[in-house]
Protein backbone atom coordinates (compact mmCIF):
# COMPACT_ATOMS: atom_id res chain seq x y z
CA UNK A 1 0.00 0.00 0.00
CA UNK A 2 2.78 2.36 1.17
CA UNK A 3 4.35 1.87 -2.33
CA UNK A 4 1.37 1.95 -4.65
CA UNK A 5 1.04 5.45 -2.46
CA UNK A 6 4.38 6.30 -3.28
CA UNK A 7 4.07 5.56 -6.93
CA UNK A 8 0.84 7.76 -7.27
CA UNK A 9 2.19 10.65 -5.82
CA UNK A 10 5.46 10.41 -7.69
CA UNK A 11 3.31 10.05 -10.83
CA UNK A 12 1.33 13.24 -9.57
CA UNK A 13 4.35 15.19 -9.49
CA UNK A 14 5.73 14.69 -12.72
CA UNK A 15 2.62 15.28 -14.20
CA UNK A 16 2.28 18.51 -12.68
CA UNK A 17 5.89 19.46 -13.17
CA UNK A 18 4.85 18.37 -17.40
CA UNK A 19 1.87 20.60 -17.18
CA UNK A 20 3.80 23.19 -15.64
CA UNK A 21 6.55 22.98 -18.08
CA UNK A 22 3.78 23.78 -21.07
CA UNK A 23 2.59 26.21 -19.65
CA UNK A 24 5.85 27.96 -19.36
CA UNK A 25 7.76 26.47 -22.72
CA UNK A 26 4.68 25.34 -25.18
CA UNK A 27 5.40 22.55 -27.34
CA UNK A 28 5.65 25.19 -30.02
CA UNK A 29 8.22 27.34 -28.03
CA UNK A 30 11.26 26.98 -29.67
CA UNK A 31 15.15 27.44 -27.37
CA UNK A 32 18.05 29.23 -28.37
CA UNK A 33 21.25 29.74 -26.94
CA UNK A 34 23.61 32.64 -28.28
CA UNK A 35 27.23 33.36 -27.68
CA UNK A 36 28.83 35.93 -29.91
CA UNK A 37 31.33 38.72 -30.23
CA UNK A 38 30.28 42.31 -30.37
CA UNK A 39 32.44 44.63 -32.51
CA UNK A 40 31.92 48.73 -32.91
CA UNK A 41 31.74 51.34 -30.60
CA UNK A 42 29.95 54.65 -29.78
CA UNK A 43 29.88 57.12 -32.37
CA UNK A 44 27.83 60.06 -33.12
CA UNK A 45 25.96 60.44 -36.59
CA UNK A 46 28.11 62.14 -38.82
CA UNK A 47 31.59 62.77 -37.81
CA UNK A 48 32.06 66.41 -36.27
CA UNK A 49 34.63 68.24 -38.26
CA UNK A 50 36.87 68.66 -34.89
CA UNK A 51 37.82 65.03 -35.40
CA UNK A 52 40.15 64.95 -37.83
CA UNK A 53 41.55 61.10 -37.73
CA UNK A 54 41.32 57.10 -35.70
CA UNK A 55 45.24 56.97 -34.80
CA UNK A 56 44.22 53.04 -32.90
CA UNK A 57 41.09 50.78 -32.16
CA UNK A 58 41.72 48.05 -29.25
CA UNK A 59 39.37 44.78 -29.26
CA UNK A 60 38.00 44.74 -26.01
CA UNK A 61 35.84 41.47 -24.01
CA UNK A 62 32.59 42.41 -25.69
CA UNK A 63 31.48 38.68 -24.84
CA UNK A 64 27.14 38.34 -25.83
CA UNK A 65 25.39 35.23 -24.27
CA UNK A 66 22.06 34.82 -24.00
CA UNK A 67 18.75 32.54 -24.50
CA UNK A 68 15.84 33.28 -26.61
CA UNK A 69 12.24 31.91 -27.01
CA UNK A 70 10.79 31.98 -29.96
CA UNK A 71 7.09 31.08 -31.01
CA UNK A 72 5.90 30.42 -34.55
CA UNK A 73 2.81 31.98 -35.94
CA UNK A 74 2.85 30.68 -39.04
CA UNK A 75 5.25 28.57 -41.40
CA UNK A 76 7.27 31.75 -42.37
CA UNK A 77 6.80 33.84 -39.71
CA UNK A 78 7.53 33.80 -35.51
CA UNK A 79 8.29 36.50 -33.06
CA UNK A 80 11.17 36.25 -30.55
CA UNK A 81 11.66 37.33 -26.78
CA UNK A 82 15.49 37.01 -25.34
CA UNK A 83 17.58 37.77 -22.52
CA UNK A 84 21.03 38.36 -22.85
CA UNK A 85 24.17 39.60 -21.00
CA UNK A 86 26.51 41.30 -22.87
CA UNK A 87 29.63 44.13 -22.97
CA UNK A 88 29.65 46.98 -25.45
CA UNK A 89 32.79 48.91 -25.17
CA UNK A 90 35.72 50.53 -27.17
CA UNK A 91 39.01 51.88 -26.58
CA UNK A 92 39.90 54.02 -28.89
CA UNK A 93 42.68 57.05 -29.72
CA UNK A 94 41.79 59.95 -31.96
CA UNK A 95 43.05 63.02 -33.49
CA UNK A 96 41.73 66.21 -32.71
CA UNK A 97 41.33 70.38 -33.27
CA UNK A 98 39.33 72.69 -31.87
CA UNK A 99 37.55 69.93 -29.97
CA UNK A 100 35.60 71.04 -26.94
CA UNK A 101 36.95 69.16 -23.57
CA UNK A 102 36.29 69.39 -19.75
CA UNK A 103 39.76 67.87 -18.39
CA UNK A 104 41.40 67.59 -15.00
CA UNK A 105 44.77 67.98 -14.73
CA UNK A 106 46.44 67.74 -10.92
CA UNK A 107 43.55 69.44 -8.78
CA UNK A 108 42.83 71.83 -11.41
CA UNK A 109 39.94 71.48 -13.88
CA UNK A 110 39.72 72.95 -16.60
CA UNK A 111 37.97 73.43 -20.18
CA UNK A 112 37.77 74.90 -23.74
CA UNK A 113 39.59 74.34 -27.02
CA UNK A 114 41.93 71.18 -27.29
CA UNK A 115 44.28 70.03 -30.54
CA UNK A 116 45.96 66.97 -29.74
CA UNK A 117 44.99 63.34 -29.62
CA UNK A 118 42.16 61.94 -27.33
CA UNK A 119 42.15 58.50 -25.73
CA UNK A 120 38.67 57.39 -24.43
CA UNK A 121 37.96 54.13 -23.17
CA UNK A 122 34.25 52.79 -22.83
CA UNK A 123 32.58 49.82 -21.46
CA UNK A 124 29.24 48.64 -20.82
CA UNK A 125 27.65 45.69 -19.07
CA UNK A 126 24.14 45.12 -19.81
CA UNK A 127 21.28 43.00 -19.99
CA UNK A 128 19.40 42.84 -23.08
CA UNK A 129 15.70 41.98 -24.00
CA UNK A 130 15.18 41.74 -27.69
CA UNK A 131 11.87 41.52 -29.11
CA UNK A 132 11.61 40.37 -32.49
CA UNK A 133 9.55 39.17 -36.01
CA UNK A 134 11.46 36.04 -38.01
CA UNK A 135 11.19 35.99 -41.14
CA UNK A 136 12.06 31.78 -42.32
CA UNK A 137 11.86 32.14 -46.25
CA UNK A 138 13.93 29.02 -46.25
CA UNK A 139 14.06 25.92 -44.11
CA UNK A 140 17.81 27.20 -42.85
CA UNK A 141 17.62 30.59 -42.58
CA UNK A 142 15.83 33.18 -40.52
CA UNK A 143 16.10 36.53 -40.75
CA UNK A 144 15.23 38.95 -37.71
CA UNK A 145 14.47 42.91 -36.79
CA UNK A 146 12.86 44.64 -33.87
CA UNK A 147 13.64 47.20 -31.05
CA UNK A 148 15.85 46.16 -28.06
CA UNK A 149 15.64 47.36 -24.57
CA UNK A 150 18.93 47.32 -22.46
CA UNK A 151 19.46 48.09 -18.28
CA UNK A 152 23.10 48.74 -17.70
CA UNK A 153 23.92 48.56 -14.31
CA UNK A 154 27.61 48.42 -14.93
CA UNK A 155 29.41 51.57 -17.02
CA UNK A 156 32.40 53.32 -17.37
CA UNK A 157 33.53 56.55 -19.60
CA UNK A 158 37.00 57.47 -18.93
CA UNK A 159 39.53 58.64 -20.86
CA UNK A 160 42.70 61.49 -21.13
CA UNK A 161 44.08 64.17 -23.73
CA UNK A 162 47.44 64.40 -24.86
CA UNK A 163 50.19 65.13 -27.17
CA UNK A 164 48.66 69.02 -27.87
CA UNK A 165 47.57 71.88 -26.22
CA UNK A 166 43.97 73.40 -24.86
CA UNK A 167 42.84 76.69 -25.45
CA UNK A 168 40.86 77.87 -22.36
CA UNK A 169 37.06 78.90 -22.64
CA UNK A 170 37.44 79.40 -26.69
CA UNK A 171 39.90 79.28 -29.04
CA UNK A 172 42.22 82.36 -28.52
CA UNK A 173 42.31 81.15 -25.06
CA UNK A 174 45.32 81.15 -22.53
CA UNK A 175 47.52 78.29 -24.13
CA UNK A 176 47.64 74.82 -21.74
CA UNK A 177 50.41 72.11 -23.24
CA UNK A 178 49.28 68.83 -22.80
CA UNK A 179 51.93 66.16 -22.59
CA UNK A 180 52.33 62.18 -23.28
CA UNK A 181 53.10 60.81 -19.72
CA UNK A 182 50.74 60.73 -17.03
CA UNK A 183 51.68 63.68 -14.95
CA UNK A 184 51.07 66.15 -17.76
CA UNK A 185 47.93 64.67 -19.46
CA UNK A 186 44.47 65.96 -19.15
CA UNK A 187 41.88 63.18 -17.50
CA UNK A 188 38.39 63.17 -17.97
CA UNK A 189 35.44 60.87 -16.57
CA UNK A 190 32.05 60.95 -17.53
CA UNK A 191 30.87 57.31 -16.09
CA UNK A 192 28.19 58.73 -13.69
CA UNK A 193 26.72 60.96 -16.37
CA UNK A 194 25.73 57.93 -19.01
CA UNK A 195 22.10 56.09 -18.74
CA UNK A 196 21.13 53.25 -16.79
CA UNK A 197 18.36 52.09 -19.54
CA UNK A 198 18.78 52.37 -23.82
CA UNK A 199 17.39 51.02 -26.66
CA UNK A 200 17.35 50.47 -30.03
CA UNK A 201 17.00 48.23 -33.57
CA UNK A 202 18.80 44.69 -34.30
CA UNK A 203 19.00 43.31 -37.63
CA UNK A 204 20.45 39.74 -37.57
CA UNK A 205 20.04 36.52 -39.15
CA UNK A 206 20.51 32.78 -38.44
CA UNK A 207 21.83 29.98 -40.91
CA UNK A 208 21.58 26.36 -39.19
CA UNK A 209 24.80 25.16 -40.78
CA UNK A 210 24.93 21.76 -38.95
CA UNK A 211 21.47 19.96 -37.32
CA UNK A 212 21.54 22.02 -34.15
CA UNK A 213 24.23 24.21 -34.42
CA UNK A 214 23.98 27.46 -36.02
CA UNK A 215 26.02 30.78 -36.66
CA UNK A 216 24.20 33.98 -37.31
CA UNK A 217 25.59 37.78 -37.45
CA UNK A 218 23.71 41.17 -36.41
CA UNK A 219 23.71 44.75 -36.22
CA UNK A 220 22.35 46.85 -33.25
CA UNK A 221 22.18 50.23 -33.26
CA UNK A 222 20.73 52.48 -30.38
CA UNK A 223 18.51 55.25 -30.88
CA UNK A 224 19.31 56.65 -27.56
CA UNK A 225 22.51 58.17 -26.76
CA UNK A 226 24.32 56.65 -24.34
CA UNK A 227 24.38 59.93 -22.20
CA UNK A 228 21.66 61.41 -20.26
CA UNK A 229 20.19 64.00 -21.87
CA UNK A 230 20.90 66.85 -19.50
CA UNK A 231 24.66 66.20 -20.37
CA UNK A 232 26.13 68.79 -22.80
CA UNK A 233 30.01 68.39 -22.25
CA UNK A 234 30.56 66.51 -25.71
CA UNK A 235 29.40 68.42 -29.14
CA UNK A 236 27.60 65.35 -30.43
CA UNK A 237 25.38 62.90 -29.26
CA UNK A 238 26.93 59.63 -28.91
CA UNK A 239 25.17 56.22 -29.91
CA UNK A 240 25.96 52.40 -29.43
CA UNK A 241 26.88 51.29 -32.82
CA UNK A 242 28.04 47.62 -33.21
CA UNK A 243 27.69 44.48 -34.90
CA UNK A 244 27.93 40.78 -33.91
CA UNK A 245 28.78 37.55 -34.66
CA UNK A 246 28.43 33.88 -33.15
CA UNK A 247 27.39 30.64 -32.75
CA UNK A 248 23.77 29.47 -31.58
CA UNK A 249 22.29 26.09 -30.60
CA UNK A 250 18.91 25.13 -30.67
CA UNK A 251 18.06 23.92 -27.33
CA UNK A 252 13.95 22.62 -27.75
Amino acid sequence: MTTLRTLIIFLCFHVANAHAFDIIFPQNLSLKARLGYNLGGTAPIGLSPSIRELNSYRLQPNFSVGLDAIRPINDNWSVLMGLHLENKGMNIDARVKNYYEEIVRGDERISGRFTGNVNTYVREWMFTIPLQAVWSPISKVDFRVGPYFSVVPAKKFNGYAHNGYLRVGDPTGAKVILGEDETSRGFYDFSGDMRNMQWGIDIGADWNCYRRLEVYADISWGVTGIFKKRFKTLEQTLYPIFGTVGVAYKLK
